[in-house]
């Protein structure tokens, strides 16, 4: 029998309110209070709480708090990455990002959805996974909705929300998002 834990991230409907789902949540609050309260010259204690909060972090990769997510541990990033204040990550199902990815402000990227059917949506909820490819730079405020992937070397403008995959090596912006143009040397 699958656990809601396996039904949430194959992105089958689940029931959130779960007692594993709701602890790992709890949890994940925990590492979140400690990593939002930290002091900027606590550069160890910050890299010590990502580890614990993160799937994985690569070497050089740095969150700025404050940083909200909902378990944390779905959320895989390589090296070199940087999450600039009041990012939100919404990890019901896995968030991948590749390397050297920056983002600007109050980015968000969900992972959750909910049925379109009002009883059902008092039951369950689900989600669809996100993926980014390296040496992406997402503008501030930029909203990244479940399901997407944005290939490597692409710029998404501030402000913009990406409701469908972007390709590599594109400026994309608007609502909803749209490759404006490719990028070159």
């Amino acid at each position: 029998m699958q656990t809601e834990r396996s039904k949430m991230l194959a992105g089958e409907p689940y029931h959130p309110l779960d007692p594993e789902l709701t602890a790992a949540r709890e949890h994940c609050r925990d590492l979140l209070l400690a990593l939002n309260v930290s002091r900027e010259s606590a550069r160890d204690e910050r890299l010590g709480l990502m580890q614990k909060l993160l799937g994985s972090v690569g070497e050089g990769s740095w969150i700025q708090p404050p940083f909200s997510c909902d378990y944390g541990s779905h959320i895989r990033m390589g090296k070199g990455n940087f999450f600039n204040f009041n990012c939100v990550v919404l990890d019901v199902c896995s968030v991948d990002i590749g390397d050297f990815c920056l983002f600007g402000p109050a980015v968000q990227i969900y992972t959750a959805m909910h049925p379109m059917n009002a009883m059902r949506r008092r039951e369950v909820e689900f989600g669809k996974p996100v993926s980014l490819g390296s040496d992406i730079w997402v503008g501030g405020g930029a909203i990244i909705c479940p399901g997407v992937t944005i290939g490597s070397r692409s710029v998404i403008g501030a402000g913009s929300v990406v409701t469908r995959d972007i390709p590599e090596g594109v400026f994309a912006a608007g609502n909803p998002c749209r490759v404006i143009r490719e990028i070159t040397d």
